[in-house]
């Protein structure tokens, strides 16, 4: 996803398959579609060493974690980690993902794809 909220590149995943897992299953679809690409923010489920070595042998990518501030109680805007959640909320809208209605992994990919391209042809719309 890039700092505007859309999506580069997708996958769908079973739920016990641990986030770094996944992403080493989603960047490299990023090395053609993307590569410009210099800086990954993450939370704190893809820290540690291991991952971070991969990302940069992968792609030359630098991986940075967005952290809570120390101290943190209840709720608060975390920078580059609001651009992800806006994103989960748009797609929220749609009621065929407001649920898991789906069996097979890659039509939920199709349905976030379909999403995606509405709110990317209602932007279009707007613009011209």
């Amino acid at each position: 996803m890039d700092t505007l909220g859309l999506l580069w590149a997708l996958e769908v995943h079973e739920a016990n398959l641990p986030d770094v897992h996944g992403a080493k299953r989603v960047l490299p679809q990023m090395l053609q579609s993307c590569p410009r690409l210099e800086v990954i923010y993450a939370d704190g489920a893809y820290q540690g060493p291991k991952l971070q070595a991969w990302v940069t042998a992968c792609g030359g990518w630098r991986l940075e974690i967005v952290e809570k501030p120390e101290g943190q109680k209840g709720f608060s805007v975390l920078p580059k980690r609001w651009v992800v959640e806006r994103t989960f909320a748009w797609l929220m809208r749609h009621r065929r993902l407001a649920r898991d209605y789906e069996t097979d992994p890659k039509s939920s990919e199709a349905w976030i794809r379909l999403a995606m391209i509405r709110l990317m042809l209602c932007r279009l719309e707007r613009a011209a």
